[in-house]
């Protein structure tokens, strides 16, 4: 399987502005593609070709005046800049199709995105050296942070700059699965807001709630950056501060569902998760708390993590009624409004905790064996039957409600 592996970058000024070079030209280039391609649709005209736009756009334009300084890039970073193009387009008439989640057009690109990037495939020359650094052609050789060994030899490179100003180096490569040592244990897993998650065997963790934590500072950033005047030195300096507090809560989170996500996968041989509406959610009062939760990426990361370990993954249907049934004796005991967290089960008695509850259905949802006896909060009352053993007040034993001799 393919895995993406990604290093902290430290160009120095020279190499920072071949970067934004780089990242210019495929830009202009992307942008010259989209602009053909959607002149031909207007006139009623089939897209020229991948061979066409590039002989035209990057071979003739290097020649030109207006376009001679696409020659001072790799002509690789311009090549995959088309190819971008060519995968949105796919993408976009797929997704009318039907083959995939629909999505929109092909969009003009901005030297004011927050995220600039450029492809380098092994035919760029791209060299890691003998020291360490990262060799890039007409950029020259980068300081990269390694913090673990790359588990093969990486296809593609993409250098990125986010919102922050930060620099990373995104290898594409390929490893095997490794499977880990089998266990009997399969949990399910029920996300919320109070709780991050909640487990079928009763355990509760806590929601980090990391962008909460600084929304104070924050907004005390964002004030700063309004009062700037656009356009100002001093409005960019404060527009980077601000990316620089989102980029730590991000990394932040990033972190907490790696390290949740990693355990949760080496502790159980299967785990089941609910199919969440977290489009629908970001579209009510919860949408900052949503947004803050990062389910959609939590998920993503226990699925591909259990492809990866020879794990099973199982997600079940939003519209299966979790919280509706008791997961002791299976009867639909009907909705209850979010504020209700312990509820009695009318058929057999029991209080059940609301979301150890749905964490045990989500898990029976996906066919495994759990028991039920985490999300009880308190058993049933059984009364004792008189054929019992039991001790008598003295201490002594009986047998049928008699002291024994």
């Amino acid at each position: 399987m393919q895995l993406r592996y990604s290093f902290r970058l430290y160009p120095n000024g020279p190499q920072r502005a071949a970067l934004a070079r780089a990242f210019g030209c495929a830009r202009v280039v992307y942008n010259d593609a989209l602009r053909a391609r959607e002149s031909a649709r207007a006139g009623g005209e089939a897209f020229p070709s991948m061979g066409d736009l590039s002989k035209l756009l990057i071979t003739e334009a290097k020649k030109t005046e207006e376009r001679g300084w696409l020659g001072e890039v790799s002509a690789v970073v311009l090549q995959q800049s088309l190819r971008d193009l060519d995968t949105a387009y796919r993408n976009f008439f797929d997704g009318l199709r039907g083959k995939r989640p629909r999505m929109g057009a092909p969009r003009f690109k901005s030297r004011k995105d927050n995220r600039q990037a450029v492809r380098f495939t092994a035919n760029a020359r791209w060299k890691i050296t003998t020291g360490g650094d990262l060799s890039l052609p007409k950029i020259g050789d980068v300081r990269v942070k390694w913090s673990r060994n790359l588990p093969s030899v990486p296809s593609t490179l993409t250098v990125i700059k986010d919102a922050a100003g930060r620099y990373f180096a995104s290898f594409v490569v390929e490893t095997e699965p490794r499977t880990l040592p089998g266990t009997e244990s399969v949990v399910g897993v029920d996300l919320g807001l109070t709780h991050f998650a909640v487990l079928s065997d009763g355990t509760k963790i806590d929601a980090p709630r990391f962008l909460r934590r600084v929304e104070k500072k924050l907004k005390k950033a964002q004030q700063a950056l309004s009062r700037k005047v656009k356009g100002s030195n001093n409005r960019d300096k404060a527009r980077v501060r601000v990316a620089r507090a989102h980029a730590r809560v991000a990394d932040a989170r990033r972190e907490f569902h790696h390290r949740l996500s990693t355990k949760l996968i080496r502790e159980n041989q299967a785990v089941a998760v609910e199919d969440l509406a977290v489009k629908g959610l970001v579209r009510t009062r919860l949408a900052k708390s949503v947004h803050d939760a990062g389910w959609s990426a939590f998920v993503a990361m226990l699925e591909y993590k259990a492809a990866r370990y020879g794990r099973t993954f199982h997600r079940i249907g939003r519209f299966e009624p979790t919280s509706q049934v008791c997961s002791v004796c299976g009867v639909k005991d009907g909705p209850k409004p979010l504020h209700v967290r312990v509820w009695e089960c009318g058929a057999c008695g029991v209080v059940l905790d609301r979301d150890i509850n749905a964490a045990v259905n989500v898990a029976r949802a996906a066919g495994l064996a759990v028991p039920a006896c985490g999300a009880r909060v308190r058993p049933v009352l059984v009364p004792a039957q008189r054929v019992e053993a039991g001790t008598h007040r003295d201490g002594q034993p009986t047998v049928a409600g008699i002291p024994a001799l």
